[in-house]
């Protein structure tokens, strides 16, 4: 219903939002093409685009070009303080995680020296690949988890089985654009906005147990910190971080 003074592409994006929270139009699903909404709505074109781009800046749709508009997915958090993988956050949240292992194999990595385990995983949720992620474990720990289902096993519990305890993290994340050797991972184009996690791990003794480098689409995920007095606390930085390097395409 239109109240009186309201302007047209305000109710029209009021009503569209209200069914997108009751679940007419699901997560990720396609909003009907702007003439059948225009017919609907009984505007012109211009007005229904005026509503979809509230819609937008609100962060309630995705329009992409060619395609159509979609439902924005479900953003999920990640969250700073804890020292977990990406996929027990998750799936706490109570979100489906499919792994694919893209690669696995003992490789000579630069930081490491001969033996060490080169992971490299693709993460889906909400219907589609969202991270693309490359973990290095030195050896010992990554000749002894040769051979570990990582499509079902999370890389710190396979730690954890072999005895490796793992005591604290450090991690930084940048806001990038895709870069090159994601994008078929990812499926995305590459001015599309990403998260770039470099963690690294080390066990009780000091010892570095894995360097990790994570690409995340910043319109699938969100970052989270709960801050309390003696609690997470976070430094702002200015340049770069180049190490792990990126794999080069």
């Amino acid at each position: 219903m239109v109240r009186d003074g309201e302007p047209r592409y305000r109710a029209i994006a009021a009503d569209l939002a209200a069914k997108i929270h009751a679940g007419v139009y699901p997560a990720g699903s396609a909003l009907p093409a702007q003439r059948e909404l225009s017919t609907a709505y009984g505007v012109t074109l211009m007005t229904l685009r005026q509503a979809l781009r509230e819609l937008s800046d609100e962060g309630l749709i995705v329009q992409q070009a060619g395609r159509g508009t979609f439902v924005s997915p479900p953003h999920l958090a990640y969250r700073l303080g804890s020292l977990r993988s990406l996929t027990d956050d998750l799936r706490e949240q109570g979100h489906t995680v499919r792994t694919t292992v893209v690669a696995a194999g003992l490789t000579d990595a630069p930081m490491f020296g001969p033996g060490a385990l080169r992971l490299e995983r693709v993460r889906e949720f909400a219907g589609r690949p969202s991270v693309h992620q490359v973990s290095w474990v030195p050896a010992p720990h990554g000749e002894r988890l040769l051979g570990t289902d990582f499509a079902t096993t999370a890389l710190y519990a396979a730690l954890t089985a072999i005895g490796v305890t793992v005591a604290r993290a450090t991690e930084t994340i940048t806001p990038a654009l895709l870069p090159g050797p994601s994008r078929r991972h990812l499926a995305a184009p590459a001015d599309a906005p990403v998260f770039i996690s470099s963690r690294v791990t080390y066990a009780l003794d000091g010892a570095t147990v894995v360097a990790d480098r994570a690409v995340i689409l910043g319109d699938a995920m969100e970052i989270r910190a709960e801050r309390a007095a003696n609690g997470l606390s976070l430094t702002w930085t200015t340049g770069s971080q180049t190490w792990p390097r990126s794999e080069s395409s």
